[in-house]
C-alpha cells in the first residue's frame, strides 16, 4: 500500500475499484476489498465474507457500517447472519420498494436507523426514440466513467425518456459532471429526490411445466421459451446466472427459490417442485417481465 502523504489526503483514491475521496474511507463505508488504497482495478462485487469480516468490532465501537450495493442473495445471507447476533442489527435499503440491489447498513442496535441519505437518485435523460438503449447500455455507460459496480444500484428504465439510477451519494456529483452519452445518444444527468423515482411493482406470470430433470438448461429453456441448444450456448458464453452468479455448466441443478436470469430475457424464479408418478418433475415457474 502506498504511503500516505499530506498531498494525498485530499486526493481521489480507489476503494474496491470505485473512485472516492479519501475522507470517505474514514466514514465507515466500504466496498469490494475494504479500506485499501490501490491503483489497480479490483473485484467488482463484494462477497458476503468480505462484509461479515468488516462488521466485526462494530458492536464495541458503536459504529454504523454501510456496504455498497449488493445482489439479493448477498443481502439475504448478510441479514440472516446478522440476525443471529444479539447486539448487532442490519437494514437493507435500495431506494424504493421492491429494489433488487440494496445497500446494507450494519451497526449496534442502539445506533442503527433507516437512513435515506445513504442512497442518491439520478435522472439520465435524452432522446432515445430513434436510438433505443437497453439496461446494459446504461450500466455500461455508467461503469465506463470509471466507477465500480457496487457503487450502482437499480436502473429504472423509462423508455424514450432515458432512465433513473440509484447510486451511492458520493458518486452523484461525479456522474452528473461526467456522464454525457449513453450509446450514441447525448444525455444530461441530474440528481433527483428519491420520492421522484418512477417505478412499478414487477409484473409476473406463473405457469407449470413437467420436465425430466431440474437442470438449469431444462427449466430455463421451458421458462424463457428458448431451445435447449441455444440455451447451452448462452450458458457457455456466461449469459446465464443463477442467484446472480454465472453458471457455466448446463447440468447445474436448480431448487425452489432459485432465480435464473438470461441476458436479454429477464428473470425466472423457481417455485414449487413436485415429483410425478412417472418420476418426472412438475415445476412452478414464475417469469418476471
Amino acid at each position: 500500500m502506498a504511503a500516505t502523504t499530506a498531498a494525498s489526503l485530499s486526493a481521489v483514491r480507489s476503494l474496491g475499484g470505485a473512485i472516492f475521496p479519501l475522507s470517505h474511507f474514514k466514514s465507515s463505508h466500504f466496498f469490494s476489498r475494504g479500506y485499501c488504497v490501490v491503483s489497480a482495478k479490483l473485484s467488482t462485487e463484494p462477497t458476503a465474507k468480505n462484509i461479515l469480516d468488516m462488521v466485526k468490532g462494530v458492536s464495541s465501537r458503536r459504529e454504523v457500517v454501510h456496504t455498497g450495493f449488493v445482489t439479493p442473495n448477498i443481502t439475504k445471507e448478510i441479514l440472516s447472519a446478522v440476525d443471529k447476533l444479539s447486539d448487532i442489527k442490519a437494514i437493507a435499503q435500495g431506494g424504493y420498494p421492491h429494489a433488487e440491489r440494496c445497500r446494507i447498513s450494519v451497526g449496534h442496535v442502539d445506533s442503527l436507523e433507516t437512513n435515506p441519505d445513504v442512497i442518491a437518485a439520478l435522472s439520465i435523460s435524452g432522446n432515445f426514440k430513434f436510438e433505443p438503449c437497453s439496461h446494459g447500455d446504461f450500466l455500461g455507460a455508467i461503469l465506463g466513467t470509471g466507477i465500480e459496480r457496487d457503487a450502482v444500484g437499480d436502473i429504472l428504465m423509462q423508455g424514450e425518456k432515458g432512465a433513473q439510477v440509484l447510486v451511492i451519494p458520493e458518486m452523484a456529483d461525479f456522474l452528473t459532471n461526467t456522464l454525457d452519452k449513453v450509446g450514441k445518444v447525448g444525455v444530461s444527468c441530474n440528481e433527483i429526490p428519491l420520492l421522484a423515482l418512477e417505478y412499478e411493482p414487477p409484473r409476473t406470470k406463473s405457469f407449470k411445466t413437467v420436465e425430466a430433470s431440474i437442470r438449469v438448461d431444462a427449466l430455463a429453456s421451458a421458462g424463457f421459451k428458448i431451445s435447449r441448444s441455444k440455451l447451452v450456448d448462452l450458458i457457455s458464453n456466461g449469459d446465464v446466472k443463477v442467484n446472480w452468479s454465472p453458471v457455466m455448466k448446463n447440468g447445474f441443478t436448480l431448487k425452489t427459490g432459485d432465480v435464473v436470469s438470461v441476458t436479454g430475457q429477464g428473470r425466472l424464479k423457481i417455485g414449487e417442485i413436485k415429483t410425478t408418478r412417472k418420476g418426472k418433475y412438475a415445476v412452478e415457474l414464475i417469469r418476471y417481465f
